[in-house]
């Protein structure tokens, strides 16, 4: 069974192709937020294993949502997941967080960062089986 992941982010677009990019390597998506107060709900209601974490959101921003959900629940790993690599935001994160990766890398850093905290949280890395990708294409 692999890792259950929130998605957290204030765009609809990005929170799609994020879904689709963790679909098609074979992560389960139990869920996706569109602001701070919202994913700390999603916490509550999904126990997700790990939220990817926007920054700077509406309503409640990811330094602020991070801080609660360490505090609902701590065993939850958090990917900080934004554009903002200031060195004031990144000690932040690295503080709250499990892992930071820059929206930038995401082709090359999302998915290995996933799977390091999917064997920490889930148990083990999804299988990647040529069966799933070719129904992702379909």
């Amino acid at each position: 069974m692999s890792a259950r992941i929130l998605i957290v982010d204030d765009y609809l677009v990005a929170r799609t192709t994020i879904r689709s990019l963790l679909r098609w390597h074979s992560f389960e998506v139990c869920g996706d937020a569109k602001n701070g107060k919202e994913a700390i709900e999603k916490v509550i209601e999904l126990k997700p294993d790990v939220v990817l974490l926007d920054l700077n959101m509406p309503v409640m921003n990811g330094i602020q949502a991070a801080y609660q959900i360490r505090q609902i629940a701590p065993s939850t790993k958090i990917i900080f997941f934004t554009i903002h690599e200031a060195p004031e935001f990144v000690g932040a994160m690295h503080t709250l967080g499990d892992a930071f990766v820059p929206k930038s890398a995401a082709g090359t850093e999302l998915i290995p960062a996933l799977n390091r905290l999917a064997g920490i949280a889930g148990g083990k890395p999804p299988e990647r089986s040529t069966k799933s990708r070719r129904a992702a294409r379909a």
